[in-house]
């Protein structure tokens, strides 16, 4: 029997801890200081309706109970999915690790050198595959990868209007491409048989060939080469939506022309994960990088001229370009692009090539066995696919398959698709063959059906490809690797609105169990039973706690939650006949999503001033209001604001969009200060995309996975996504990411969190949030000045510590208080945003009291240390804050020339024991020294470098 609470182990403070710090804040209790810092007006409900909550080890006997009723089978039903193998020493030293999947997006690389390299080695793997030059460093999936493509080639050609869809595209794929197409007024054409006559019949602006095609067929090198050259005559880019693992084995897209490469990891050893999270990729052609969407990692050199790696180019572009930006994705799916890329290590060219010869091998046996048997294969040459016509029996032969333990595809009334994955065993295949009523014993290897596409040129010719191939050797590298990034299993990140706070391992323990991991997206329903009852209750609970009709868990990041929010909007708008509804307006402090989000759902983006104290300015608001009343559609706001206060007038400025004629979207990225205290669906909102990776404890994965869905109101419920291939029923929209419920195979992490808090331990952790925040504005403010405050001089979740005073009259910069943090055992909070030259920190309710005066006492001293440089004690260019971060080869050369010792620059706080992460045999070495960002822009190397090439 559990003898605690999970909320009580969830939530840092103890009793005593919490007393302490209400009375160094000034409030009597948790709900006094509530009363202090919500406005009335959007708190007071009734309480939530939510079930009791489940301890951890009855929540884990429901959650195996629910995995249990789904039915995997064998997965051959293909279309992009498809079964794999992930090496144990991978899913447990990657996948079910904390110090892999607790980190955050890599902004401070000094600390991420390690995920940092593993996703080198991802766009290296991509880059050699495809045979193009530059890779990003992974997309969401392979629908919307297509999608980022398709508007990537839209700004880099000159020619049409027509993006041109082979035939053979797979149908998750063309149903993306429209959505995002519609929106931005970009016309879809899917060619009727032959792409060559096509391309004669339109003016295309990009053509994208799908190799191998949903039905498995593979396309001879020399069409593929037709095809590319018919395009570039036109003007039209040519993009390829490839197969990793064909790849081993076929020409690939650099080879034959495509200037764009796209697809899914997946089958680089991720779990099927009914349909997610994956990693998507991309790669391009020179001349194409600086409009590539996403991360790219690119190398560059530390201050003692150590190679060290950085995002490169986009880093955190959205909130630089805002509307201009090429991409609105945030999250990427990083922990999931480090697994692919390990597979790729961890087995080698070789190794890839094995795997890659046996499924082939698997699937021409089989198609030599049909044939032989009467059973006609359409195509003659394929990779993994085939495609068996059985006039009138296709349903009949896919439910023999399934009644012996395989999914097949059921393309129409006399076609099925079997595709062979690198799990199928000998059992499987002769179930197959016994399902087209097959007799004997299946082969293991039939002749190549690859025909004029076989592959000549090397790839993953870099040593690390070749240098792990024992378990041993792997588990060093891994270990390696995460020693050098900081995460949350070392310490506090104190990121502002980015939420850093417990992902507990019994939320994530579900995620690999039989049942959740190896169920394809696309099995019949009765199949998900398991995921269906996961799904509806998530959604509910969802739905009670944001007080809106319905929500669509389908968005697979916090983007594109926005994104199909906003198309809930236009869609209604639209079937009201209010189609000049084009404006959205966005206060000037608001999340560079938004603006880059709005753009993509066709909107025109209107700013809206800030106050002083960073509320929305309601006389600028009433000016654009009146301005663009007719034209009105929505407007994005972050609540609490960016600026993280509470802001008073919430409730008025929905009044006055709605009098307009308007939609409000509240952004839920700062749900975390709500959650149980008021709901967006109640206080006047109609649409709120939420981050399950902030409030609801899927972790940020080193910048991915993330869930973003969306909750509306009952008019906007018949706009939520919906999908071709699950009857999603009522969602008029189409779908915005490759599978029906997006990145399912996480969903249960929040699940877990939802009931094992229950009601009042999420309000509870809401108000420990706020008492955190707050406890940290007063004990630095007198040293950092807040930069604003609500009601009663209150902050909510996070607050801004303003530097440019300081850096006025010192030189020190909030840069060199970030890296300085790091000798201190932190983090960084988030570097000025919203506003330049500050601080914004988000302690969580997960961290304990000596956590948070760890980190408190930390910014004092670093205070102290620039009042060192003021007074002229320490150079302006030679102190502890511009020289951080320390490295161990930095404080153990043979020389030290600087005013300060070495034990001030790598102990700060002192050698005497402490919390972990903070002092002594415990501390945190970073790596490399300061990382110079503009030479690694100037000299852009995006994938495994040989020495020499550094050097030089």
């Amino acid at each position: 029997m559990d003898t605690e609470t999970f909320a009580a182990r969830h939530i840092g403070p103890r009793a005593d801890e919490r007393d302490r710090m209400l009375a160094l804040v000034g409030a009597a209790d948790l709900d006094d200081l509530v009363a202090q810092s919500l406005p009335s007006t959007i708190t007071g409900e009734a309480q939530l309706e939510l079930p009791d909550p489940l301890s951890e080890s009855e929540a884990l006997t429901r959650l195996r109970s629910l995995a249990a009723e789904n039915n995997p089978g064998r997965a051959m039903i293909g279309l992009g999915y498809h079964g794999t193998i992930t090496p144990a020493v991978i899913r447990r030293n990657v996948l079910e690790d904390p110090a892999w999947y607790t980190a955050y997006t890599p902004y401070q690389p000094e600390i991420s050198q390690g995920r940092l390299e593993a996703l080198l080695n991802f766009q290296t793997m991509i880059a050699d595959l495809t045979a193009l030059p530059i890779a990003g460093a992974s997309l969401l999936d392979e629908a919307t990868a297509v999608a980022e493509a398709m508007t990537l080639a839209r700004r880099t050609t000159k020619t049409g209007n027509v993006l041109l869809l082979d035939a053979d595209t797979l149908p998750q794929t063309v149903a993306v491409v429209r959505t995002r197409a519609e929106a931005l007024n970009l016309d879809v054409r899917v060619a009727d048989g032959d792409l060559l006559d096509a391309i004669a019949s339109h003016q295309p602006f990009a053509v994208v060939v799908q190799t191998p095609g949903a039905s498995g067929r593979l396309a001879a090198t020399q069409e593929l080469q037709a095809i590319a050259d018919a395009a570039h005559a036109k003007g039209a880019a040519v993009i390829a939506a490839c197969d990793l693992l064909a790849l081993t084995l076929v020409t690939p897209p650099g080879e034959w022309g495509a200037d764009i490469a796209v697809g899914s990891s997946q089958r680089f050893g991720v779990p099927l994960f009914y349909g997610g999270p994956h990693a998507g990729f991309i790669a391009v052609r020179a001349k194409l990088e600086r409009s590539l969407p996403g991360r790219l990692v690119g190398v560059s050199k530390d201050a003692d001229g150590v190679q060290a790696y950085r995002l490169a180019l986009q880093t955190r572009e959205q909130h630089i370009r805002r509307e201009k930006a090429t991409s609105n994705i945030c999250t990427a799916q990083v922990l999931l692009a480090v697994a692919a890329s390990m597979y790729a290590v961890y087995h080698g060219p070789q190794g890839l090539v094995r795997i890659a010869n046996a499924v082939h091998g698997a699937a021409s046996a089989l198609a030599e066995d049909l044939t032989a048997a009467g059973v006609e294969v359409v195509h003659e040459q394929f990779f993994d696919t085939v495609l068996a016509r059985v006039p009138g029996r296709a349903a009949e032969v896919v439910q023999a398959a399934r009644a012996a333990g395989v999914h097949l595809r059921l393309v129409d009334a006399d076609q099925v698709g079997i595709s062979i994955g690198q799990d199928a065993t000998v059992e499987d295949l002769a179930a197959v063959r016994a399902a087209f009523g097959v007799a004997g014993d299946p082969a293991w290897r039939g002749p190549s059906r690859l025909g004029e596409s076989s592959r000549t040129s090397a790839y993953l010719t870099h040593p690390v490809f070749s240098t792990h191939h024992s378990e041993t050797a792997m588990l060093r590298y891994l270990r390696a690797l995460s020693d050098r990034d900081f995460a949350l299993d070392r310490g506090m990140i104190p990121l502002g609105s980015c939420t850093m706070k417990l992902n507990a391992t019994t939320e994530m323990e579900p995620i690999s169990y039989p049942g959740f991991a190896d169920l394809h997206p696309f099995v019949p329903g009765a199949d998900a039973a398991g995921y269906a009852i996961l799904i509806a209750e998530l959604e509910g609970w969802l739905a009670e706690l944001t007080g809106y009709a319905k929500v669509s868990i389908q968005p697979n990041a916090g983007s594109q939650g926005e994104l199909a929010g906003l198309l809930a909007v236009r869609g209604y708008h639209r079937s009201r006949g209010d189609e000049q509804r084009t404006v959205c307006l966005i206060p000037s402090s608001a999340h560079g999503t938004n603006a880059a989000s709005a753009v993509m759902a066709g909107m025109k983006v209107v700013v809206v001033k800030a106050t002083d104290d960073g509320s929305v300015d309601l006389d600028d608001l009433r000016a654009k209001i009146a301005t663009h009343r007719d034209q009105l559609a929505a407007i994005m706001v972050t609540y609490p604001s960016t600026h993280g206060v509470f802001e008073e007038g919430i409730t008025e400025l929905c009044g006055l969009v709605h009098d307009a004629g308007g939609q409000v979207y509240v952004d839920g990225a700062n749900l975390n200060a709500l959650l149980g205290l008021a709901r967006p669906g109640r206080f006047g909102a109609d649409v709120s995309h939420l981050n399950l990776h902030k409030t609801f404890c899927i972790p940020h994965g080193g910048g991915g996975p993330g869930v973003g869905p969306i909750g509306v109101g009952a008019h906007l419920v018949p706009y939520l996504p919906g999908h071709p291939l699950a009857e999603v029923e009522g969602r008029g929209n189409g779908p915005v990411s490759a599978a029906p419920y997006g990145s399912a195979g996480i969903l249960a992490i929040s699940w877990a969190y939802i009931a094992m808090m229950g009601a009042d331990g999420l309000r509870s952790a809401t108000q420990h949030a706020l008492l955190a925040a707050n406890y940290v504005a007063a004990r630095l403010t007198e040293h950092y000045p807040v930069l604003y405050t609500g009601r009663n001089g209150r902050v909510a979740h996070e607050c801004i510590l303003d530097l440019r005073p300081l850096t006025k009259a010192s030189g020190i910069t909030v840069d060199d208080v970030a890296k300085r943090l790091i000798d201190y055992g932190f983090h960084a909070p988030t570097m000025s945003f919203p506003v330049a030259g500050t601080l914004m920190v988000e302690p969580t309710e997960s961290e304990n009291l000596a956590e948070l005066d760890r980190f408190c006492d930390a910014m004092i001293a670093i205070r102290g240390e620039i009042a060192a440089v003021e007074t002229g004690d320490w150079p302006g260019a030679d102190n502890p804050l511009v020289n951080a971060p320390h490295t161990q080869a930095r404080v153990t050369a043979e020389e030290w020339h600087h005013p300060y010792s070495r034990r001030l620059a790598a102990f700060p706080s002192g050698l005497h024991a402490g919390p972990i992460g903070a002092t002594g045999a415990d501390k945190y070495w970073p790596p490399v020294a300061r990382i110079d960002g503009a030479f690694g822009d100037r000299n852009l190397i995006c994938t495994c470098p040989p020495p020499e090439a550094f050097e030089a």
